[in-house]
């Protein structure tokens, strides 16, 4: 910043706004999945999987009973991508950039738990078969190679009080999805989609 702007533009300038890192916050992090990380990941039902693609980056959803993502060894996990959109970004993001990111939630939990790797994309039957749920085989399976694991603090989800009861709202405050699509383009009927969408969920779901 020594042109005197508001903007940090080096890294030297970033250091004195934050400081020293703290010892802990460089021990946490460990190469592979340590054992005192594993229960994180076994009690997980949500991840939020980041990529990088020509088009740019982007964060996806993948949510399945806890321990949905599985731990094949200390360097391997494996991740199903069950029905979706049909977008599948984050798919053609691997392909053009084999780099994810995973952010681990655990609902009533502060921590979060963060892996950094490399993924490639698998369709052999064994595999598929090893993720079935509801007699339904997920498309393919991600296995992710790790190369580094650690723990949020719990900071964020405090601030946000993400798991609070009190902060929850209805889904009627915010706008539908139907509405939402209708105010984007008008060729969608926002009552049909909104009536027929629950059913849909639920057939749909594997």
């Amino acid at each position: 910043m020594a042109d005197g702007s508001n903007t940090i533009t080096d890294l030297r300038a970033l250091a004195a706004c934050y400081g020293a890192v703290a010892k802990p916050s460089l021990t946490k992090v460990t190469d592979h999945i340590h054992p005192a990380y594993r229960p994180f990941i076994a009690a997980s039902p949500f991840v939020a999987l980041a990529t990088s693609g020509p088009d740019g980056l982007d964060v996806s959803p993948r949510g399945d009973p806890a321990g949905f993502v599985h731990i094949e060894d200390e360097r391997t996990l494996l991740l199903p991508d069950r029905r979706g959109n049909n977008r599948i970004d984050s798919l053609r993001n691997i392909l053009h950039d084999n780099r994810v990111a995973l952010l681990f939630l655990i609902p009533g939990i502060g921590e979060t738990l963060r892996v950094n790797g490399t993924a490639t994309i698998s369709v052999d039957p064994a595999l598929l078969t090893r993720f079935a749920m509801n007699n339904q085989l997920p498309k393919t399976v991600l296995t992710i190679t790790v190369e580094s694991v650690f723990f949020q603090c719990s900071r964020a989800i405090i601030r946000s009080r993400l798991w609070d009861p009190a902060t929850q709202i209805t889904r009627e405050a915010l706008p539908s999805t139907g509405s939402i699509l209708n105010s984007i383009s008008q060729d969608i009927d926002a009552g049909a989609y909104d009536a027929a969408l629950p059913g849909r969920l639920k057939e749909t779901l594997y």
